[in-house]
């Protein structure tokens, strides 16, 4: 399951981010969190939204957060949860410095900025 938190601000949910980690899970071709009973939901929507590989995503908009994203892994006994909190706009201007310099060697578009480090 993954969890995506941001300011009340935002107006996409789930985030980019979000969808984007979904995806680089879903290249492993497996499927995930397979159902174990008839789940119904009563009040719709509050197990988020379900991807075709069993990914549930789930956004959280409230006053006082800026960015965060969990991950949670789960099986018999145990959980593993994976968790990026940015307290601070600040984090980004790393990035954004490095764009910044990068941007005028670029040809076409480039989604990520992993493609830039």
């Amino acid at each position: 399951e993954l969890t995506e938190l941001h300011h009340n601000r935002k107006a996409d949910a789930p985030s980019g981010t979000c969808i984007k980690t979904a995806e680089l899970m879903e290249e492993l071709g497996k499927s995930f969190n397979p159902q174990q009973v008839d789940e119904h939901e009563t009040l719709q929507g509050c197990r988020g939204g379900e991807r075709p590989s069993g990914l549930r995503l789930h956004s959280i908009r409230l006053p006082g957060l800026v960015a965060h994203q969990e991950v949670m892994f789960g099986a018999p006994g145990e959980t593993y949860t994976l968790r990026h909190d940015t307290i601070d706009r600040s984090a980004y201007m790393p990035g954004v410095l490095l764009t910044a310099r990068k941007v005028r060697q670029l040809e076409g578009l480039v989604y990520g900025l992993e493609r830039l480090l």
